[in-house]
């Protein structure tokens, strides 16, 4: 096939901000998980696909199967839609408090 570029399951995108390895890089309605650090405006390699342990607000209850939101600018995860970007589904339950949640991204 002469159009096939590249699985995607990790792909190259300009660093919106300073990002560190393992952090949410949210590029327009793209998100994904650095590879490694890098400088806004750098190449950096996201992970599109998978399973990580990602930060999420802490006063949140997650259930197995919830949806789970950023905000544009990237950061904590949510359960809350509104004005966010849908980043995928939690597979394991996170209590209320907790800093982590367990997430299969579904970008």
């Amino acid at each position: 096939m002469k159009n096939y570029i590249q699985p995607g399951d990790t792909v190259t995108v300009p660093a919106p901000a300073k990002v560190t390895s393992g952090g949410i890089v949210v590029v327009g309605s793209l998100i994904g998980i650095a590879q490694f650090a890098a400088v806004s405006g750098d190449p950096v390699e996201i992970a599109t696909t998978g399973v990580f342990e990602l930060p999420k607000v802490k006063a949140q209850a997650w259930t197995i199967g919830a949806k789970v939101y950023s905000a544009p600018a990237g950061g904590l995860l949510t359960t809350v839609d509104t004005d966010n970007i849908f980043v995928g589904h939690v597979l394991e339950a996170a209590a209320n408090p907790s800093d982590f949640g367990i997430v299969r991204l579904s970008v």
